[in-house]
């Protein structure tokens, strides 16, 4: 579980910035929404929400976080030994020679662990895994520049690998790709993180969710797959969302397609290895029609790129950044989506959702009992230098009663765009 995310010096995050899922103080600490993991003193939040005007820094959010995953899971094996690094520092300033840090407190099989990094253009200038066992803590390993310190109770082959880890890799990187028992459980927190970014202008899957989904229906295509059961009972609650998310979507199939010899043109974005998806709808006088999916509208391609992390994270654990929840979804589909991860028996392993949104619905009751807590609702604003600026709906201490809704659109909280004249008529250009 993700208890607190720090960064600085990442796109538009030119300060440091932190987000914090550990639940207020609100008087409610009974409230069924909030997880309360072993091992951990203090509650967290299932989900978070970021709102601000655009181009305030929401998706950098996200975004900085989606880097810090990749750089672990990338590093060693995928950055070239001689290209330096990847950094996005803030460009409008003399940051854009300064370092970049990125830091994340997570909970992984019940013990506590803060990790971080910081690199700059060239290498990993700084890491570091800390952790709690019991409440007390202890120094797993610590690196500045090429020194490194390795804790007594890291055990493994410490000092083979940091003879692997080169100058722009992680140690972190290079440990989960030498099999470094120890360390796999962390580097495994971070694989296991989902990320639905920004879509391409081009309507369909991304390539991860395509894979998840592969993996998913394969199952039809094999009668001797060890793991069908397994599949079979994903595939069933995958079916179970899209009904009950009234799409007018009643089963979906894989199937495989051959391409003619002759055919050498690209694939499909819907054709992934040969393999192409299905979905059935009611068509008149009781008929049934299988439609492929490239003919299916952006919701409900939308909510199945979604579903299929959202079937494995509710029944692994996990954490789901999506930007923009709202694209392409009805507000009471975004409504009940985000009730899944706030409702324990939909939600046993302490699954998390951080999304950016401009959905105002979330904030009022206009639906119903406000879906959000307040600790829930953070913003992000730029200053006039173009710095993003984080920071929670608490920091205002809004009343219980309060309607958050009508108070965020008239900039209470700040968050929100200062509107010029959009469109200018003859003669009043200045």
């Amino acid at each position: 579980m993700l208890i607190q995310f720090r960064v600085e010096n990442h796109r538009s995050l030119r300060d440091e910035q932190v987000l914090s899922l550990v639940a207020a103080s609100l008087g409610d600490s009974k409230d069924p929404r909030l997880l309360r993991p072993q091992g951990l003193g203090e509650a967290l939040l299932p989900t978070v929400a970021l709102y601000g005007a655009n181009a305030s820094g929401k998706s950098n959010v996200l975004n900085a976080l989606g880097f810090m995953r990749e750089a672990v899971l990338r590093s060693h094996r995928f950055w070239e030994p001689e290209a330096g690094t990847p950094q996005e520092p803030f460009a409008l300033s003399n940051k854009v020679k300064a370092p970049s840090l990125y830091e994340v407190d997570i909970l992984v099989e019940g013990v506590r662990f803060r990790y971080g990094f910081v690199l700059s253009a060239e290498r990993i200038e700084e890491e570091w895994l800390h952790t709690w066992p019991h409440g007390r803590k202890q120094v797993l390993f610590e690196r500045e520049g090429d020194h490194f310190e390795f804790g007594k109770h890291l055990r493994g082959e410490n000092e083979i690998i940091r003879g692997l880890t080169r100058v722009n890799s992680l140690f972190l990187s290079a440990a989960a790709q030498n099999n470094h028992a120890a360390l796999l459980p962390i580097f495994g927190w971070f694989r296991a993180a989902r990320f639905e970014l920004h879509r391409s202008p081009l309507r369909g899957l991304e390539p991860s969710q395509f894979i998840a989904l592969r993996s998913m229906l394969s199952w039809q295509l094999s009668l001797f797959d060890e793991d069908n059961k397994a599949r079979q009972h994903a595939r069933d609650a995958l079916v179970h969302l899209l009904r009950a998310a009234d799409l007018g979507v009643l089963d979906i199939k894989v199937t495989t397609r051959e391409a003619p010899r002759s055919y050498r043109g690209p694939q499909s974005r819907f054709d992934t290895a040969g393999l192409e998806v299905f979905l059935r709808h009611q068509a008149e006088a009781g008929h049934e029609v299988w439609l492929p999916l490239e003919q299916e509208s952006a919701g409900t391609i939308t909510l199945l790129g979604i579903a299929t992390q959202l079937v494995h994270l509710l029944k692994h654990g996990g954490l789901l950044c999506v930007d923009e929840l709202e694209a392409s979804l009805h507000p009471m589909l975004g409504l009940k989506l985000l009730q899944l991860f706030h409702e324990p028996r939909r939600n046993p392993k302490g699954a998390q959702l951080l999304f950016t949104t401009h959905d105002t619905n979330l904030l009022g009751n206009v639906l119903g009992e406000s879906v959000l807590r307040r600790d829930q609702i953070w913003f992000t604003e730029k200053d006039r230098a173009g710095a993003t600026h984080l920071y929670p709906l608490t920091d205002f201490h809004p009343r219980k009663e309060e309607n958050l809704e009508r108070g965020y659109l008239q900039g209470r909280y700040g968050a929100v765009p200062f509107l010029g004249q959009l469109v200018t008529t003859p003669g009043e250009e200045n």
